[in-house]
């Protein structure tokens, strides 16, 4: 087992990597920025090293100041969390040929996965499906030939992209060349590539994902599948797991191909293939080379530690685990919680003047945050995630509803009242599955009157 691991990021993620270590018996060192003192896991650590100022380009993502925090603490590993730098191939290589072991998947695959052309390329080899389109890289001169192929409407997405950056929309040939225009200069802003590629867009699709582990050496497993659909301007707001109301062949089908994919490829540690579904059918649309912000939810459901795994595998101890060991048990939900103003969704740090976390049978909560905790104006609005597990989805709903209403936090807005007047509210949402586009539709329905007491909060 590893001896001793710097932890490369901060917040929740922080946190929780430091208690599967603790558990585990491995030292660990933290990183924080000068905005950063207050952080939770500085506590628990056993070393904490500032690596910078508050903004992130000049600490959270300064590569070279990890490596020295990583170099003068005589650490065998790093652990990137999700987000920063979890998914640069750069830092991955870096800290290998530092002589450490960067814990996730090998460089390569970062770097194939991480360009969304080189992925859907790959998974076609593998078998899995993909969503019609372009074949290429999309330029003016070629986009008139590529669409023609793939028929309106369609989508032009940046090939170094995600989270929404860089998609335009097409619904008419004759806006076709502005919008890959368009698109291209997002990319080159956004990511530094301008690199753009196209495909159908689909009209309803529900968004599902598939979470995988690797040893590295040819073995994978799958954990079974999550919805994450609820989104606001491509961006996760409630993840649940198992992915209500599919195909049971279907289902059966796709984890099945994830597996074969990874085993094809040699993927070592977690990773998650993402798809839309839609008219029973499934179409990959990328691959996440990390541990997934909504992780607990497939925690929940199967009784596997992902962190843990990730450490293990990194470690050379392969899995533990085979895939008649893994069942689904119930289902779970979670809400991210995040410091924002609920009417207009801008972030709001400050100080946390009173918290209360919810418990109860079923209710995990994962956060950083405690009475008195400053909130810095340079991260991710995230400050928390409210996991639910129940017998069956309507149990969890009926747990999840209950601990929203028992959690306080105050001193900062928050978008608690989306979960527990908007969305939880819904009749549609609690009978079924809903599709990428329906909280957005819906976002405004009983915000006006069910926020005020977020919205005042100061």
């Amino acid at each position: 087992m590893l001896h001793k691991i710097l932890i490369a990021n901060r917040g929740e993620i922080a946190l929780r990597i430091t208690r599967a270590c603790k558990s585990l018996g491995i030292k660990t060192v933290g990183v924080y920025s000068t905005a950063d003192t207050g952080l939770m896991h500085l506590r628990f650590v056993d070393e904490a090293i500032c690596i910078g100022p508050g903004a992130s380009s000049d600490s959270y993502l300064n590569i070279p100041a990890l490596l020295t925090a990583a170099q003068l603490a005589s650490v065998d590993a790093v652990h990137p969390g999700y987000g920063f730098l979890s998914e640069n191939a750069e830092f991955a290589e870096a800290v290998e040929n530092a002589g450490m072991i960067f814990i996730g998947p090998r460089p390569e695959h970062i770097r194939l996965m991480g360009n969304k052309v080189s992925a859907i390329h790959a998974m076609q080899k593998s078998g899995v499906p993909t969503v019609p389109g372009s074949s290429r890289a999309v330029n003016p001169n070629n986009a008139l030939s590529e669409a023609k192929n793939i028929g309106f409407p369609l989508i032009v997405k940046a090939a170094a992209g995600g989270g929404g950056r860089g998609m335009r929309i097409v619904e008419r040939v004759d806006t076709l060349l502005e919008s890959v225009q368009a698109a291209q200069r997002d990319a080159e802003m956004w990511f530094g590539d301008d690199t753009v590629y196209m495909e159908r867009f689909l009209q309803h699709p529900r968004h599902v994902e598939v979470q995988v582990l690797g040893d590295g050496e040819g073995k994978a497993i799958h954990l079974f599948d999550r919805d994450c659909s609820l989104q606001r301007r491509h961006q996760k707001v409630l993840e649940e797991a198992p992915a209500p109301d599919l195909p049971e062949e279907a289902r059966k089908d796709i984890l099945n191909a994830c597996v074969r994919a990874c085993e094809q490829m040699q993927y070592r540690g977690a990773g998650t293939f993402e798809f839309l579904f839609e008219d029973d059918q499934f179409y990959f649309i990328e691959m996440n080379t990390r541990v997934q912000v909504e992780h607990p939810v497939t925690e929940m459901i199967t009784g596997v530690d992902i962190i843990e795994q990730q450490i293990r595998i990194a470690a050379g101890l392969g899995l533990n685990l085979s895939q008649e060991d893994i069942h689904v048990k119930g289902h779970a939900i979670e809400c991210r919680i995040n410091a924002e103003d609920p009417l207009t969704f801008m972030p709001s740090p400050g100080t946390i003047t009173r918290y209360h976390a919810a418990g109860g049978k079923g209710i995990r909560m994962d956060s950083h945050i405690y009475n008195g905790y400053a909130i810095p104006p340079y991260y991710d609005s995230m400050i928390g995630k409210l996991i639910a597990h129940g017998h069956d989805r309507a149990d969890a709903l009926a747990r999840l509803r209950q601990a929203l209403d028992e959690t306080v936090i105050e001193g900062v807005k928050t978008n608690l009242s989306l979960h527990r007047t908007v969305i939880l509210a819904d009749a549609e949402f609690n009978q079924q599955a809903m599709d990428i586009h329906y909280l957005e539709k819906n976002l405004l329905r009983g915000l006006d009157s069910g926020t005020q007491e977020d919205s005042t909060a100061a």
